[in-house]
């Protein structure tokens, strides 16, 4: 898979915040702030908003035409170097029928995102672009108490360094998805409970694989699959798959029955490995476990490596997926790694 890397990010740099989704961003202006602040003093970045980017939430979902024209203006404007999701939501799919994917592969700059910016990512992939899996605004940027330095490290690491990025260590502060109120500004200093991580969860397969990353949040691909977004097989030939769960915590036989969806279109016969994000709360983790090796097992896929219980997705710190970039899991050492750069 041949995807455009996009410039590194240096100080001084402008980025853009875009509210794709939900308008959460118009909604908690106290902890888009700290978000905002955080970014500019932890990066030395000079952060902008787009045009509707704080409007309220019932304004952006009345609007999908002019998010769709928030984002296209971000990628026309050369003074931007990347945009960032203020925070996910569900419904961004409604922006694709206003999306010129010309005006994406012409101006090519970093887009991170998670969640429903799933949507956002496949418009990229479309476009011939590499985008970034990675935190938002309002979450890894706004943490409470402040930013992590796990976060903070995988940051510098993936944007702002044109270096192979290498292996990628377990998150040993600790975890959390610990549930504080955004609403109640009295908690935005306060720092959620860490929960000690015991590592990924190397559950199956042998020796060392390479291949592209390709994925999403797994809700989200369910609702682009058969649109225009979706890729043909061959983009997930050889392909590493990273999937991870919203804080919906999605019962496991909906897992269950969506692998057997890609399986049935020829994508898990056709991919390197799958890698998989830790759950909200953890919960159903060794359930979805079961889930994947049963599938696997029904497509005769006995060797096929799979990792759990990584530090991306809807957990928090979390390190960022670079799409089409060549990742690498050793079974055996139980690493994982990015063996090349994500920017140029």
């Amino acid at each position: 898979m041949k995807l455009i890397k996009p410039n590194k990010l240096k100080e001084g740099d402008t980025v853009a915040t875009i509210s794709l989704s939900w308008g959460g961003a118009g909604e908690l202006p106290h902890r888009y702030q700290t978000g905002k602040r955080q970014m500019e003093r932890v990066f030395g970045l000079k952060v902008v908003e787009t045009a509707h980017a704080l409007k309220t939430a019932e304004w952006i979902y009345d609007n999908p035409k002019a998010r769709a024209q928030d984002l296209m203006d971000a990628f026309k404007n050369p003074e931007v170097k990347a945009i960032i999701s203020a925070i996910g939501g569900e419904e961004s799919i409604r922006l694709l029928k206003y999306i010129d994917f010309e005006v994406i592969r012409q101006n090519p700059k970093i887009f991170m995102g998670f969640s429903d910016s799933t949507v956002t990512h496949f418009m990229c992939l479309k476009a011939g672009l590499s985008s970034f899996y990675g935190t938002s605004v309002l979450v890894g940027f706004a943490e409470n108490g402040g930013m992590h330095e796990y976060q903070i490290a995988d940051i510098k690491r993936t944007l702002f360094n044109a270096e192979v990025i290498g292996e990628i260590q377990p998150n040993k502060e600790g975890w959390t998805t610990e549930y504080l109120d955004w609403y109640n500004t009295s908690l935005q200093h306060i720092r959620r409970k860490l929960i000690p991580c015991d590592g990924w969860r190397f559950i199956r397969g042998k020796g060392v694989v390479q291949g592209h990353l390709i994925g999403g949040c797994i809700e989200v691909l369910e609702i682009i699959k058969g649109t225009a977004l979706w890729p043909d097989l061959e983009m997930w030939r050889g392909g590493i798959l990273f999937l991870e769960t919203s804080e919906e915590t999605t019962a496991p036989n909906y897992i269950r029955h969506w692998l057997r969806g890609y399986a049935a279109m020829g994508i898990l016969g056709v991919i390197n490995g799958i890698v998989l994000g830790r759950p909200y709360d953890n919960k159903y983790a060794k359930e979805y476990e079961q889930a994947i090796l049963k599938v696997l097992n029904e497509e005769g896929l006995y060797s096929l490596p799979v990792v759990t219980q990584m530090d991306f997705g809807h957990t928090c710190p979390t390190f960022t997926l670079p799409f089409g970039r060549i990742a690498e899991i050793d079974v055996d050492q139980k690493k994982f790694s990015i063996v090349e750069s994500a920017v140029e």
